[in-house]
C-alpha cells in the first residue's frame, strides 16, 4: 500500500531509528583511523620507534580506517540533524 501512493507520487513519511551498533563502528573507524595516522606521521618524522617506510604504511593504513569511518559518521550526523537527502537507513547493517 505504502509502495502504491510512492508510485503514485503520495508522500510518505519513513522513520527510522538510529542503528547504534554501525555508528559506534563508524566513530570506532574515525577514532582509530585518526589516532594510527598521527602515529605513522610520527614515526616517519622519527619522533618515535620505527623508520620512515614503517610510517607511511601506519598512515596508509590510518588512512584505509578513517575514510569509511568519516563517510558514515558524516551520514549519520546529516541524518541526526536532518538535512534533506540524508537517511539512517543510508548507513548499512552490519
Amino acid at each position: 500500500m505504502v509502495a502504491e501512493k510512492a508510485a503514485l507520487g503520495g508522500t510518505f513519511i519513513v522513520h527510522s531509528k538510529p542503528p547504534a551498533k554501525e555508528i559506534s563502528l563508524a566513530v570506532a573507524l574515525l577514532i582509530l583511523g585518526t589516532i594510527v595516522i598521527a602515529i605513522g606521521l610520527f614515526m616517519f618524522s622519527q619522533q618515535i620507534g620505527g623508520d620512515r617506510t614503517h610510517g607511511i604504511l601506519f598512515a596508509l593504513l590510518g588512512t584505509v580506517l578513517f575514510v569509511p569511518g568519516f563517510y558514515y559518521s558524516r551520514i549519520a550526523w546529516y541524518a541526526y540533524k536532518g538535512y534533506k537527502g540524508f537517511s539512517f537507513s543510508n548507513i548499512p547493517a552490519v
